[in-house]
């Protein structure tokens, strides 16, 4: 049984990281096509020089780094108000957003900025996109915060604050430590959830707010361009080595 569990995990491993791999190494594909014709670092040249892919992977570098920044900061505090009091509908609703499909989500936000933009000049661009992306991670934070919260004692606040802390300050010396791996991992997934998103992004972005998947994709739709698999190969190998980090930092 156990051989048997350690090669189905095995097998859905390289099923998950096969097509990551395929694709580190033919960034250094001297060919542009899928056929091997030796080791070259020419994409890597041509992806310095790709002036669009760059500012496409910088402006989703910063909508991903503000949304995780504000989507994880109201998480938390929604989360640990829900644990405090109790809401039903609200909570519900909460799991209602992660299961809206994104074409709607993205529809509706942007119905939402035409009507702003009746009544305020505002226009399409970076701070549209880091507030969609906002308003769908919420969600996946207050989720993965509240499952912690639901594990911890509630009368260790109530001791902190018999010895003289007061609320806010129970909160930070006493819960905010115990949920740290939670807030973390939420955070990566915020992170990731942002840098990842095509369709919302297409549909609220501005002209000034082009973000890498959406590069990436107008590329694909003209032909693959290998300076696409160097870029993403930089990604996976910049996320995992993040990842590890703090796993790393996770660890007592």
């Amino acid at each position: 049984m156990s051989r048997a569990l350690a090669l189905t995990a095995a097998a859905v491993l390289a099923f998950l990281h096969l097509p990551l791999a395929v694709l580190t190494v033919f960034s250094f594909n001297a060919s542009r096509f899928t056929v091997w014709e030796g080791f070259s670092f020419k994409w890597y040249a041509a992806l310095a020089q790709d002036t669009r892919l760059i500012e496409g992977a910088w402006n989703s570098l910063l909508i991903a780094a503000a949304a995780t920044i504000f989507a994880t900061a109201a998480g938390t505090l929604c989360a640990y108000g829900l644990w405090k009091r109790r809401a039903p509908l609200l909570t519900g609703t909460l799991y209602l957003s992660l299961v809206t499909p994104e074409i709607v989500t993205g529809v509706s936000l942007l119905a939402f900025y035409q009507f702003l933009f009746r009544y305020l000049d505002i226009r399409l661009g970076m701070h549209t996109v880091i507030l969609a992306h906002v308003t769908f991670s919420v969600a996946f934070v207050v989720v993965v915060v509240l499952a912690r919260l639901r594990t911890m004692d509630a009368t260790l606040e109530e001791a902190a604050m018999d010895l003289g802390a007061t609320e806010w300050g129970a909160f930070f010396r006493v819960t905010l430590p115990a949920l740290l791996p939670a807030v973390a991992a939420s955070a990566l997934l915020v992170f990731t959830l942002s840098f990842d998103d095509y369709v919302i992004t297409s549909l609220v972005a501005g002209v000034d707010s082009e973000t890498l998947p959406m590069v990436i994709y107008a590329m694909a739709r003209r032909g693959v361009n290998p300076a696409v698999n160097a870029i993403s190969a930089l990604i996976v190998v910049g996320l995992g080595f993040f990842i590890l980090a703090a796993e790393r930092l996770r660890e007592p």
